[in-house]
């Protein structure tokens, strides 16, 4: 059976920094090929893509992770009817969160017993883990919810309006939904399968990571002897990354469901996502002590496949560690091109394939082959374009 897969394939050369660290501050690394490399969580950029969605879509295409998610909704009632106050709106949000994805939303013990020690009011309440709604489904539940406000849990005990809150909570995806999934866990009928895998960015190269020892000097310090401030230290490395993202796009348009506007073509939400995902990756760079460091680099290489098989990540290409002469990237690129032909050709993936590849200054030469030689976005454009084209044709 054809499948739609998009590939994206990245080099990314990025000078000292932190990008991702772990619970000691220490930035995080992985063994691989049998020596420790950089490495970015997948979660690290996930999160810097989904942020980048900012600027790249509409906010009603977009959802929002949050605890917090009945004061979510409420603020929507509100907007909806504002001779309500806060707190009625909120106990109707709550309530109508709860039938909607079978999770509990109740003040959490801890912050109940604080505010009362304080003599505070009670605090809204909240899921016991984050919910993962769309603008539009938060929008339905509100409606819904003002539907039954003379007495929201006897509406909602109707067996249609149940069915209905369960069908807008799993209806109308945003993008950031569709691409990376909810999990619902006491609700897993609404859950929604990820369309698109992050690997872990990993540099290309053995990285050892280095310490800074810093002093910030006290600007009213007039004593006779001198000294800082404050002293520290803050770990970092840098490295050459591969980083790799495939989308499937059969998934991805079954999560947004079909033309989410009437006067829009059916395909058109699905071609809005690839664009964003593509562009948002391929830009995006977690913020891990961004201020410190600076590194606010940009890939030297981007790769996108269209196939119509599986995923394939080219992460082998560089199992065995470049050693360095003149830098990194100019032997990472030959690696890739070498290496991408002999794995399509020896599994026969090169058939029914479109590349498009982006690069930067002449170390990525011997790549220029490789595919259609484009700017980034001429990439997004045609990438769309492709896809659309694509799920038009094989519908």
């Amino acid at each position: 059976m054809s499948r739609t897969i998009l590939d994206v394939h990245v080099l990314q050369t990025v000078p000292p920094s932190n990008l991702n660290r772990d619970d000691t501050g220490t930035p995080k690394t992985a063994v691989y090929g049998g020596v420790r490399r950089a490495r970015v969580s997948s979660q690290a950029w996930k999160r810097a893509t989904r942020q980048a969605f900012g600027a790249l879509l509409d906010p009603q295409d977009l959802g929002t992770r949050t605890k917090r998610v009945a004061e979510l909704v409420a603020a929507r009632i509100v907007e909806l009817a504002p001779d309500l106050s806060k707190d009625e709106a909120v106990a109707l949000a709550a309530e109508t969160v709860q039938v909607a994805t079978g999770s509990k939303i109740e003040v959490p013990k801890r912050k109940a017993d604080a505010a009362k020690k304080k003599g505070e009011k009670e605090p809204a309440p909240e899921s016991a883990y984050l919910m993962f709604l769309s603008a539009r489904q938060r929008d339905g539940l509100a409606a819904l919810a003002l539907e039954g406000r003379e007495n929201i849990k006897d509406f909602l005990k109707d067996k249609d309006a149940k069915a209905r809150a369960k069908a807008v909570a799993d209806t109308h995806h945003s993008v950031d939904i569709a691409l990376f999934g909810r999990m619902v866990a006491d609700g897993a009928d609404i859950n929604v399968d990820a369309a698109a895998q992050v690997a872990h960015a990993i540099s290309v190269h053995a990285v050892e990571n280095e310490s800074d020892y810093y002093t910030a000097v006290d600007d009213r310090n007039e004593d006779s002897e001198p000294g800082a401030g404050m002293i520290g230290t803050v770990e970092f490395n840098s490295a050459t990354l591969y980083r790799y993202a495939a989308v499937d796009v059969d998934r991805l348009r079954k999560n947004l469901g079909e033309g989410l506007r009437e006067d829009e073509p059916a395909t058109e939400p699905l071609r809005r996502a690839v664009q964003a995902f593509v562009r948002g990756f391929v830009e995006s760079l977690p913020t891990g002590k961004i201020n410190t460091f600076g590194n606010h680099t940009l890939p030297d290489v981007v790769i996108v496949k269209l196939r119509g098989a599986r995923p394939i990540s080219f992460v082998g290409a560089f199992e065995e560690p470049i050693e360095a002469e003149k830098g990194y990237l100019a032997q990472a690129c030959e690696n890739l091109a070498n290496y991408i032909p002999e794995v399509e050709s020896a599994y026969g993936a090169a058939d029914d394939v479109d590349t498009w590849v982006v690069r930067v200054g002449t170390r990525t030469a011997k790549l220029a082959g490789i595919g259609t030689p484009v700017t980034l976005p001429e990439l997004v454009e045609q990438v769309g374009e492709a896809v659309a084209r694509r799920q038009v044709s094989g519908a």
